[in-house]
């Protein structure tokens, strides 16, 4: 889906959107330093005109690092050194892991596409989860939330080919269930561009195309009634961190395949911890869904590529081949 030729032009425009809302100045900043990450000297941040560190630059969010801890590890939450990661990540018995090891018949070269893990730039991490904590992993869903995603399922299997509409999101080029909030690894295409301008900050992902732009000036959320796939998101500086707080999402959100409610809020700090490495943290809080608050960390890599346009629905043969296909089998 990606057409390379047209590359310059998600940059252009998500330059042209910061631009346009960027007329205002931001309002006066809280000065606190977050002690969760820890910072190089201020000469290796490069900063914007007002002093803020300047966000942006293409990262990407690619990482190893899985999103539960294993369970052996307990509440280990860094490996001491590279090599004791690498150790505990080598399959038994040796070799690489993954289907080709199982089974040396099965192949699949995904370099042809670029799509290999060689293509993708990875921030070093001695991390053993993306979920931070003693615990490593996403707290229990609630019953009443377990019944609302079982109800979904049970529309979804009556209702899955009556037309557009009931289809999955991604399938519809609508969003991708990584693009967030939390924004996580899709596993390829992980790329995003970030354009900072005075009170605002947009953020261009790769997967679907979806941008972002974030008011910076602690100003207002939307009224409640305003429901929006990706929420309505507020953000604030906090010393040399940007944290964004988004709620307003719509009642067909869903994190880790985990249907949401409606007083879902994520929060998420983004921390320019040197000149190629924005560290990015972010809490769910969802009291209607988990039992508790959850957190989690990606370090994100500067690259110097461009953002490639992810054109899905020219290429979404998928929606007219699964409805045809339904509307042939009705038939018969």
């Amino acid at each position: 889906m990606k057409q390379q030729l047209l590359a310059s032009m998600s940059t252009l425009a998500v330059a042209a959107a910061v631009a346009i809302v960027a007329a205002s100045p931001a309002a006066a900043q809280t000065k606190t330093t977050p002690a969760a990450v820890k910072t190089t000297a201020k000469s290796a941040i490069p900063r914007t005109a007002d002093g803020h560190p300047d966000l942006s630059g293409v990262f990407s969010n690619a990482t190893t690092v899985p999103m539960a801890r294993p369970a052996n590890l307990g509440a280990k939450e860094f490996y001491a050194n590279e090599a004791e990661m690498e150790a505990a990540r080598r399959p038994a018995g040796g070799g690489r892991g993954g289907a080709a090891a199982a089974d040396p018949g099965v192949h699949y070269d995904n370099s042809h596409f670029g799509l290999g893990a060689a293509f993708n730039a990875k921030a070093a991490s001695l991390r053993t989860s993306v979920i931070t904590g003693p615990e490593g992993k996403i707290p229990p869903v609630k019953p009443e939330a377990q019944k609302r995603a079982a109800d979904r399922r049970a529309y979804n299997a009556l209702h899955q080919w009556d037309g557009p509409e009931t289809r999955p999101l991604a399938e519809r080029c609508i969003t991708w269930g990584s693009e967030g909030p939390p924004m996580l690894s899709p596993g390829y295409n992980s790329n995003l561009e970030i354009t900072q301008g005075i009170g605002y900050v947009a953020i261009n992902q790769e997967m679907i195309h979806d941008v972002r732009i974030i008011p910076t000036d602690n100003s207002p959320h939307l009224p409640s009634n305003v429901r929006q796939w990706f929420g309505d998101a507020r953000g604030h500086w906090e010393g040399d961190t940007l944290v964004v707080e988004t709620t307003n999402f719509t009642d067909r959100t869903s994190i880790q395949n985990t249907p949401t409610s409606a007083k879902l809020k994520v929060t998420e700090r983004f921390t320019r911890q040197d000149a190629n490495t924005v560290v990015y943290q972010f809490t769910v809080d969802d009291p209607d869904t988990w039992e508790k608050p959850w957190s989690g960390e990606v370090s994100m890599a500067k690259i110097d590529s461009p953002i490639y346009e992810y054109a899905c629905n020219e290429g979404n043969y998928g929606m007219a081949n699964n409805l045809g296909a339904a509307r042939a089998a009705e038939k018969k």
